[in-house]
């Protein structure tokens, strides 16, 4: 199984691409799956910090991805950067 961890939110949009040129779709064809326009798409994939956890969540299902969050080995968690309400 390959993983490929999502360290900032500055790295979703990309990964989020890849996936969706790994699984051969356009931009259009999974808009039209997710039921937003392709400019929407073009731009969650180009800044992604804001997208909503349903979205996100649909995204990943049509490209056949799934989020595993697990605990890292830190010694101490990771601070959330500025502008995260936690």
């Amino acid at each position: 199984m390959n993983e490929f961890p999502l360290r900032t939110a500055e790295q979703l949009g990309s990964m989020l691409q890849s996936f969706r040129r790994k699984a051969g779709m356009t931009q259009s064809e999974v808009a039209i799956r997710l039921g937003i326009t392709q400019q929407t798409l073009s731009a969650l994939e180009r800044n992604a910090k804001k997208v909503s956890a349903d979205r996100l969540l649909a995204l990943l299902s049509i490209l056949g991805v799934e989020l595993v969050m697990r605990k890292t080995n830190e010694s101490s968690p990771p601070k959330p950067s500025s502008g995260q309400d936690w």
